[in-house]
């Protein structure tokens, strides 16, 4: 029986890594490969999808056809729609007639299976073995939500790129799947292929890139927050003596944004250069070479650092550590590392990192998902009985260590205050009672 590989991407990043697994022979030999896009943008109609971005022509050769996701669900959201459980062996048929798989075994490789789109497809083909690929920070997280054991026994494989040389990503770890680096000669390549695609592309050799996220669509900061962090960027790529400057802004964030920095670099006295096209930032690397990379949480900072040993500088990540909520937000472990690996923009001289990384991120990940990964509770109880300090306190909050009776939680003959509602409500009319005080003082 043949066999047909469905490879799930939702971003040029994403299809980038499946490209350079596939020239690694990181998958078994099959009948056909196809490419399922995804186009995940809260308004998909006004957004691009994958398969239309710059470079995508020279990835596409990988595989022997390309599929539409949005189109076999529509009208629905791909990231909003799942099947219902009687309605799945009907899906699976009209799947094999809509992209031609009649009797085909197949083979499944998806991004973040914990969400849809990619845990709805593994929900269609009740069958199909599972792979998972990783493009991101987020791999050296815990999963951010149970999984069905009848999807995750599944999964034989996390691929992801080695980001974080020497450690080893947390996912999907509660099923005891093994990861597996994707070759790093074959990622640059493969950017390297899409750098020659840019053609048009053409910015100052030597500048500080400043990365734009997109944070307040996420609710993570507000709009007037995020506007500043991105003026901090400038200021401070300024202040270490950078006179060109290229803004490369989230695709989908405002046009304003890049508006206020324009004015910015006018009243500093440098040169802004914003750049507009989709294209990934390590193709910026690839071809400008920037002196300086600046950002926040992303990931491209890491790239930059490990792939192409281009300086890099972060902002922001302590206001994030103190502001992401509920704890187990899935964007505190990229956070965390960024915060822990990469020096501050106003920092001088070496920056020092965590004693034990590989320790911290699992007493975080046991912290962010105590249930899904309760394995990780000796080695979290270890790390925080011997490195919670002022260094550390920061990727920790005590109420947390409190309700998981970790070391450095409060003790427990003060445990009952926050929640004990008669107290509460003595401290709230105290406070009352004093600002009241204040303002006849005030008046009088």
């Amino acid at each position: 029986m043949a066999t047909t590989q469905i490879f799930l991407a939702s971003t040029l990043y994403g299809a980038a890594t499946l490209a350079a697994a596939v020239d690694s022979d990181c998958f078994a030999p099959a009948g056909r490969r196809l490419l399922l896009v995804s186009n995940n943008a809260t308004t998909p109609e006004t957004t691009p999808p994958l398969d239309e971005m710059p470079g995508f022509e020279r990835l596409r050769n990988r595989f022997d056809r390309v599929l539409s996701w949005n189109e076999a669900l529509a009208p629905f959201h791909p990231g909003a729609w799942s099947p219902r459980t009687d309605d799945i062996p009907l899906w699976e048929r009209h799947l094999r007639l809509l992209w031609d798989l009649g009797d085909d075994t197949v083979e499944l490789v998806v991004e973040s299976i914990q969400v849809n789109p990619a845990l709805a497809l593994t929900q269609l083909f009740t069958d199909a073995p599972v792979e998972v690929y990783a493009d991101g920070l987020m791999s050296y997280g815990p999963t951010r939500n149970k999984i069905d054991p009848l999807v995750g026994t599944r999964v034989r494989r996390l691929l992801h790129l080695d980001l974080v040389p020497g450690l080893t990503p947390l996912l999907l770890g509660e099923f005891g799947v093994p990861p597996e680096v994707v070759p790093t000669e074959s990622f640059l390549k493969v950017l390297g292929e899409l750098s020659d695609g840019e053609e048009e592309l053409s910015l100052p050799v030597g500048s500080a890139l400043l990365l734009g996220q997109y944070l307040s669509a996420l609710s993570i900061l507000t709009a007037e927050e995020e506007e500043d962090l991105h003026v901090a960027m400038l200021r401070g790529a300024v202040d270490r003596g950078h006179r060109q400057i290229v803004f490369k802004p989230h695709p989908t964030a405002p046009a304003r944004w890049s508006r206020l920095l324009e004015r910015e670099a006018g009243t500093l006295g440098v040169e802004l250069t914003v750049l507009d096209s989709p294209v990934l930032a390590e193709v910026v690397y690839q071809r400008f070479r920037p002196a300086l990379v600046v950002g926040c949480f992303s990931t491209a900072l890491l790239t930059a650092s490990t792939f192409y040993a281009v300086p890099v500088a972060r902002t922001g990540t302590d206001l994030l550590l103190e502001r992401l909520s509920p704890y187990q937000n899935s964007n505190r472990v990229p956070v965390t590392i960024v915060d822990a690996l990469v020096p501050g923009l106003a920092e001088d001289g070496a920056h020092t990192g965590p004693p034990d990384l590989a320790g911290l991120l699992e007493a975080v990940g046991f912290a962010m998902q105590p249930q899904i990964r309760a394995d990780l509770r000796p080695a979290a109880e270890r790390f925080l009985a011997q490195h919670l300090g002022g260094g550390t306190w920061r990727y920790f909050k005590r109420r947390r260590l409190t309700t998981l009776a970790l070391p450095g939680a409060i003790p427990k003959q003060f445990a009952f205050i926050p929640r004990n509602a008669a107290l509460r409500r003595v401290v709230r009319r105290a406070r009352s009672l004093k600002r009241a005080a204040l303002r006849r003082a005030a008046t009088g």
